[in-house]
């Protein structure tokens, strides 16, 4: 357990076990805190830690993490504090594992610093598909319990620049089809994390596998991400 902080921020991590290390971005939407894990089909930080290094956050303002709001605030702002947490721990490359909102903040490290992430797992990923109106009210849900409470104006902007964009809201259909780095997508079914969503990533990518049933036998899923990081990792 330790804090990270840096301008105003305060970042709650875990580190869990050793090897090359996996930065893992937890479901829970606005609400993205590693807690959120444990209630998931499989919890990467206990299937993986027994051989990688998982590192495990709270977003800021979520969990036991804390940051000033602006009307600026975006996707770049998770990402500046994500990769602000590998420098601070001296990870010059890992893997990532995102679930819900954390396969976007995925795609945001990979676009933002390509030569840092090795691997991505992508779980159920949110993504837009005549859902619009299922962000606002979840980030509506969260505004609703920030405290001290903010100024409504720069919540309202601060949640267009999170959700008024397309496809992943943090990257485009371009950058997926031109990235890079391997991929294993875990297929998603619900209203905000569209199947469509998922098969668009396997139809764009040239480096992405599928899973589509994980979650009905989670030990095989966590071994087959296991395997695939393990493929994956440098050297």
């Amino acid at each position: 357990m330790a804090v990270f902080q840096r301008d105003g921020t305060s970042l709650y991590y875990e580190i869990h076990g050793s090897g090359f290390p996996i930065l893992l971005f937890a479901p829970g939407g606005m609400r993205s805190a590693l807690s959120f894990w444990r209630s998931s089909p499989f919890d990467p930080v206990e299937t993986l830690s027994s051989q990688f290094q998982v590192i495990a956050m709270d977003q800021r303002n979520a969990g036991q993490s804390f940051a000033p709001i602006s009307a600026e605030d975006s996707w770049h702002t998770y990402t500046d504090d994500h990769i602000a947490l590998l420098d601070h721990l001296g990870i010059d490359q890992c893997h990532v594992m995102g679930g819900c909102i954390g396969g976007s903040y995925s795609f945001g490290l990979m676009q933002a610093a390509p030569d840092r992430v090795a691997a991505a797992v992508i779980q159920q990923t949110i993504g837009l598909d005549d859902n619009r109106h299922a962000f606002y009210d979840m980030f509506d849900g969260w505004a609703e319990n920030l405290n001290p409470k903010q100024d409504e104006k720069v919540l309202k902007q601060f949640r267009s620049n999170m959700y008024d964009g397309q496809f992943l809201f943090s990257v485009d259909r371009s950058f997926v089809e031109n990235c890079p780095t391997p991929l294993l997508v875990l297929l998603g079914n619900d209203l905000y994390h569209p199947e469509s969503t998922s098969r668009d990533i396997m139809s764009l990518s040239a480096n992405a596998s599928l899973i589509e049933d994980w979650k009905t036998n989670p030990l095989e899923t966590a071994q087959a991400v296991n395997n695939f990081l393990l493929e994956q990792t440098p050297g």
